[in-house]
């Protein structure tokens, strides 16, 4: 089964009809994409802040091993005990309260890996009508593993973007730096 997408401001959105194989298949592929796309880069193209209000490379590294925590946490406890309400907690916020452009990028990396393998692992074993029970989610209300699975690959690739774009600004600036004389 092919996936359908549709782009729409940069950003891609999944449509409703992929199925839970291809969340798995896009969490795999997508995650392990975005961890590639740190490699090679210097530690001032990882600190670099495109503007005060936008994340670093590192920061947006450290943001997706929060996200991945809470989606795992979530997943966890919704297969685990699916009358239990769903843990939560602002993963937007902690970069901004916590130091992550000093992070070691290897050890987040290494981190987001290993999160990632467990997601995955935890819905290869799941049934088909485990990805559509309904949990509650304190702020959402019913919301399925479906759903929290497929939001966690809407993340990456909203994310993947996001690093994609920062990085071809950081090549542009690089390159204008040369192109002047400046370098």
């Amino acid at each position: 089964m092919q996936a359908a997408a549709t782009a729409y401001n940069g950003r891609v959105q999944l449509e409703e009809r992929d199925s839970a194989g291809w969340a798995l298949k896009a969490l795999r592929e997508a995650g392990g994409t975005l961890i590639s796309e740190f490699a090679g880069l210097d530690e001032a193209a990882l600190r670099h802040r495109p503007a005060e209000d936008e994340l670093s490379l590192k920061e947006i590294a450290a943001h997706l091993r929060d996200a991945e925590e809470l989606a795992l946490s979530q997943l966890t406890a919704a297969s685990e005990e699916p009358d239990k309400r769903l843990p939560v907690w602002d993963v937007d916020v902690l970069p901004l309260e916590r130091d992550y452009r000093n992070v070691d990028l290897q050890g987040v990396l290494s981190e987001v890996r290993n999160l990632r393998h467990q997601t995955t692992a935890l819905l290869w074993m799941l049934r088909d009508w485990d990805w559509r029970r309904e949990v509650t989610h304190p702020y959402r209300g019913e919301i399925t593993i479906e759903m929290i699975a497929r939001e966690l690959a809407q993340h990456d690739l909203e994310h993947l973007w996001q690093v994609r774009r920062l990085k071809h600004t950081l090549a542009e600036a690089a390159n204008d730096c040369d192109d002047n004389g400046l370098r």
